[in-house]
């Protein structure tokens, strides 16, 4: 059985190579820009309900939770939907939850990350009590590491992780939430949703740390992308304690998806702004900020969404709805009972995000 050791790192001067100071500013950079664009929205909201379904998807797809798009965006109504979008909403909320909570407060305490988890599996089985749980090579189903099994063990180690996440000791951000994740997930703290809860953790660390007012840096569907890499690296560090090829495999992945990130929030904004100037010359009377910020937070509107979010009645949110789809800016579909409203471009460039190449 393996003993994980309480953070911090015992040898913190592993990590003061060449190719982590220049890992270190390169992902910086990119993190800065995407800040700054970030800014330079309306409404930064947007971003949660728009880019937060593509990194709900991708990193439920790394737990082997795979649906679509049409689905995920579906399931924001009664219609009939799958079980996999179902658990994508779930994400996306949870997310949503740790966001508002450190947003409110500067903090990630432990009830944050217990939140989180909560949302995430729709149950409040709190911290692992049990002994039992092992984590297995999913082709051979040989037994590769074995996360403490006493609960009084899982709770402490979670107490000093949350500590470290706050500690001032000068360690850059960054560095911290590659360590804080790696812990995590050798605590494996829960019985189920720890990959997510650890994942939505990065986030809520870059943003706590203000190095992103919205948490929009996605790094799910770079962990799918090198999925080998990820999970052999956690079990290198385990191992032998090579924090110094983790950090740097972290490091290049916040930097490749920041550089996402800009290429969508940048096209995003494009479309934002010329949906505005659309608006304004085709349907000049209908035209309001609220509307728009309402087909750009919910690729598949309905009535009800307009009726709550521009405080109109439910005559009139239809109204506007026919409206738009009467000039092109939305297209109709029924799904189940619901009638859905769909921003096509919007839809088409979620659809269609990509991660950088170096």
């Amino acid at each position: 059985m393996n003993t994980l050791r309480p953070l911090p790192l015992q040898d913190p001067t592993s990590l003061e190579t060449r190719e982590v100071w220049a890992a270190l500013t390169e992902a910086h950079r990119h993190l800065a820009e995407l800040k700054g664009l970030c800014a330079s929205l309306p409404n930064q909201g947007i971003l949660l309900d728009t880019l937060g379904i593509q990194e709900a998807k991708d990193s439920s797809e790394i737990e082997n939770i795979i649906t679509t798009h049409d689905q995920i965006f579906a399931s924001q109504s009664d219609a009939a939907v799958t079980p996999a979008a179902k658990e994508v909403r779930h994400y996306v909320s949870a997310l949503r939850t740790g966001y508002e909570a450190v947003r409110d407060s500067r903090l990630i305490r432990l009830e944050t990350v217990l939140a989180v988890q909560a949302e995430l599996e729709q149950n409040r089985a709190g911290l692992r009590r049990l002994p039992g749980t092992v984590l297995k090579n999913e082709a051979t189903g040989k037994v590769v590491y074995e996360p403490p099994q006493d609960a009084a063990a899982v709770e402490r180690l979670m107490g000093n992780l949350i500590d470290f996440i706050h500690a001032d000791d000068g360690l850059d951000p960054l560095l911290r939430m590659a360590i804080a994740h790696h812990q995590f997930e050798s605590i494996h703290p829960f019985y189920d949703g720890n990959g997510r809860t650890g994942r939505i953790l990065n986030l809520l660390m870059m943003q706590r740390d203000g190095l992103l007012d919205v948490p929009v840096l996605y790094l799910s569907r770079y962990i799918t992308t090198t999925k080998a890499d990820y999970y052999r690296l956690l079990q290198t560090v385990r191992d032998e304690d090579r924090w110094a090829e983790w950090c740097l495999y972290i490091l290049r992945g916040v930097a490749l998806t920041s550089r996402s990130a800009i290429s969508s929030v940048t096209a995003l904004r494009e479309l934002m702004l010329k949906t505005k100037h659309d608006m304004r010359d085709k349907l000049p009377k209908l035209y309001s900020q609220d509307l728009l910020n309402n087909l750009f937070r919910y690729p598949y509107t309905k009535i009800e969404f307009v009726e709550r979010e521009l405080s109109v009645s439910r005559i009139t949110a239809a109204k506007y709805l026919d409206q738009l789809t009467a000039a092109g800016f939305v297209t109709k579909r029924k799904v189940g009972r619901t009638n859905f409203y769909i921003n096509a471009p919007l839809f088409a460039l979620l659809s269609n995000v990509t991660l950088d190449t170096p």
